[in-house]
């Protein structure tokens, strides 16, 4: 019996099904061939569920697991008499286990090493970042509630919900990855899925630098500037490589340093031993018991930390991070969505704002000045590259300007033939005046970094 004749003889409302192949190969594929495989899979996987015991799934490895549901799958198959040659039946068992034990569909793209953000717009339309770039995948869901299933199954797992009464949620993966959910009605063509990607292994500097993110000498001054207790403020725009920027900077932190650090949705992934993570939380059903980054650096500064790492500020938590840094917490880092150090100034003003009090521009300007040293700008360029921008120093007031001066510079020139971005990293030829603390702090770096160069 042929595959198709198998189809034909199942119309009776049983299982419909057809052959299926590599979906790379089979773009020009008919949706009904799509929906017939999706129907397949759906009722092997519905009959998988009915087959385990689930109340002793819980006790068992997911490697025994994963054997157990392939041995099941195989017999379902062999059962309904389903012509499917061996690749073929070895992808359905494999994609089974996927709806089993792990996000479906998007196990495939969270398994490569080379996507960056994984963007579903609805069950039929999955893009992907690689390389900066956005791609469209073949990845589909079967349907809406196919697609709700996956998500509800990512928020249950860090204690979070998603329903009418709320519709937009921040939540994680277990590898730390970044995740955005909105659903009807305020998405109004199905539910719409974002994931940024932080990989098991983080990024370290040597990294940053093999891909011309930033020169040898600057990665020198950032790890010393760490060492030596300056207060950073990372700044980018959406996808610029803020938090894996700010990932990086705190393995500089001496292993023998008590460090809090504050998230909406925990990310960062800290290689010291001494390390508390703090995570808001969402009002409940009831709309009660939200606790917010605010309540949390305030808690934090009870936590006798020695250094405070405030994952993204947003609000009023901005007042409370500058008296911080401006009370003892030196060596205190955090990231701002910004276009530049001047407009990240000018937001962290309008948050301080966003406390409740009504406080003097000048008074603001003080507070921001005093507390921060260094403001470090990234920026995704046009061909997708990321790179460290700029790194200014804060040193001081005039009148009632916060005064800065650029220590590097990225300067861009403009494409080669291929579309990439070609610039040069400069030295502004500028003393800084944290060298004075980098040197109290028993670091050495030759003067001969902040001279005026090209590299």
């Amino acid at each position: 019996m042929t595959i198709n004749e198998w189809v034909a003889s199942k119309k009776n409302g049983a299982v419909v099904a057809t052959a299926f192949g590599d979906l790379a190969q089979r773009r020009g594929a008919a949706a009904a061939e799509m929906n017939a495989y999706q129907e397949l899979k759906s009722s092997i996987h519905r009959k998988l569920i009915d087959r385990l015991d689930l109340s002793s799934v819980a006790e068992i490895s997911p490697e025994q697991l994963s054997g157990i549901i392939k041995t099941v799958v195989e017999g379902l198959i062999t059962a309904e008499g389903i012509p499917l040659t061996r690749m073929e039946r070895e992808r359905l068992v494999l994609e089974i286990q996927h709806e089993t034990l792990g996000l479906g569909p998007l196990e495939p793209l969270l398994q490569d090493p080379d996507i960056s953000d994984i963007m579903v717009n609805g069950a039929g339309k999955v893009y992907v970042e690689k390389h900066g770039k956005l791609h469209k995948t073949e990845v589909t869901f079967k349907d809406d509630d196919h697609l709700m299933t996956i998500i509800e199954r990512i928020v249950s797992k860090v204690g979070r919900r998603v329903d009418e009464s709320t519709p937009l949620v921040d939540a994680r993966l277990p590898d730390g990855s970044r995740v955005n959910v909105i659903i009807p009605p305020l998405a109004l063509d199905g539910p719409a899925l974002s994931i940024r990607r932080f990989g098991i292994d983080p990024l370290r500097m040597e990294n940053l630098v093999a891909n011309r993110s930033l020169t040898e000498e600057m990665a020198k001054v950032l790890d010393a500037m760490v060492r030596a207790r300056l207060n950073i403020l990372v700044s980018g725009g959406t996808g610029a490589g803020k938090t894996t920027l700010l990932n990086i900077l705190s393995s500089s932190v001496p292993n023998d340093e008590r460090i809090v650090t504050i998230e909406d949705s925990a990310e960062l992934i800290l290689q010291q031993e001494h390390v508390v993570r703090l995570e808001t939380r969402p009002p409940n059903i009831e709309g009660k018991g939200t606790v917010t980054q605010r309540d949390l650096v305030r808690n934090a500064l009870r936590m006798r930390p020695d250094r405070i790492i405030l994952g993204e500020v947003r609000g009023g938590e901005a007042l409370d991070m500058l008296q911080a840094m401006n009370t003892g917490h030196d060596g205190s880092i955090s990231t701002v969505h910004a276009n530049s150090p001047r407009d990240a100034l000018s937001r962290l003003e309008t948050m301080v704002l966003m406390a409740g009090f009504e406080l003097p521009a000048k008074a603001i300007r003080e507070q921001v000045s005093a507390a921060l040293n260094v403001i470090i700008q990234v920026a995704r360029l046009s061909d997708g590259a990321r790179k460290i921008v700029k790194v200014s120093e804060v040193t001081g007031m005039e009148g009632e300007v916060v005064v800065m001066q650029d220590i590097f510079v990225f300067e861009k020139q403009g494409l080669d033939p291929e579309g990439k971005v070609v610039g040069q990293f400069r030295a502004s030829g500028v003393r800084p005046k944290f060298l004075d603390m980098i040197q109290t702090a028993g670091i050495h770096l030759p003067s001969e970094i902040f001279a005026t160069r090209k590299s």
